[in-house]
């Protein structure tokens, strides 16, 4: 199964690919397993006595949760994010090239990645 990745602070983050990354967020705890090493919801099982949401639900929660990942990570902020220098970079930049120097830099990715 082929996952998205994105790079937030240093960490690889997967954009949600199955419904276990929905039935993590549903409720808390150790609610669910699965009957055997298939993770299909067919073999979902509930183990707190609660009741098991329908595969509609599951599949639903899913798509939202994959609708917000790629809003967050495909949108121009965080193009953006991925391409400005570090603070220390950036400091260093202000220090060789003072502020209008930097200033260019920022606005060469800003330019790249405008607001849509």
């Amino acid at each position: 199964m082929w996952r998205y990745f994105c790079k937030i602070g240093g960490y690889l983050i997967m954009r949600p690919s199955h419904i276990e990354d929905y039935l993590v967020k549903h409720r808390s705890g150790q609610w669910f397993g699965w009957g055997n090493s298939d993770k299909i919801y067919t073999n979902l099982v509930v183990h707190d006595g609660g009741s098991k949401p329908t595969e509609k639900e599951c599949t639903d929660g899913l798509k939202v949760l994959q609708d917000a990942w790629d809003l967050e990570n495909d949108s121009y902020k965080s193009k953006r994010r991925n391409e400005f220098p570090s603070v220390a970079d950036q400091l260093d930049d202000i220090y060789h090239n003072g502020i209008d120097g930097w200033k260019a830099t920022i606005k060469a990715i800003k330019d790249k990645y405008p607001k849509s």
